[in-house]
């Protein structure tokens, strides 16, 4: 009887971390999906203020579902600065952004259609 449930408590503790181990390596999978720079489809936003100087766009944005973030208006670096010389506040755009070893990125940003 105790071997028996040796073995039981074993195999228990077997899936359980085969199960656990399962999980961890779908989380890294997904983060490293929203890491890449074209991670994504783009979001909805109004330009709030542009910093050419500090290379930084605030934005009153939509989700952004390769985040996991909801809308709300926050400042973002933006990865060329050239972009936000096409851009002035008040201006509705579509953007992608991406997190970059923790500083919220913005990758891409168009004119709104």
């Amino acid at each position: 009887m105790k071997t028996i449930k040796t073995l039981f408590i074993a195999g228990t503790v077997i899936v359980a971390g085969a199960t656990g181990t399962s999980a961890l390596a779908q989380a890294a999978m997904d983060q490293s999906k929203m890491a890449g720079a074209g991670a994504g489809e783009m979001s909805d936003a109004e330009v709030r203020k542009v910093d050419k100087e500090q290379g930084k766009v605030t934005l009153r944005h939509g989700p952004i579902k390769n985040l996991d973030m909801p809308g709300m208006t926050m400042v973002f670096t933006v990865k060329d600065k050239a972009v936000l010389d096409t851009v002035n506040p008040g201006d509705k755009v579509k953007f992608k952004a991406v997190d970059e070893g923790g500083k919220l990125t913005v990758t891409e940003m168009v004119p709104a259609k």
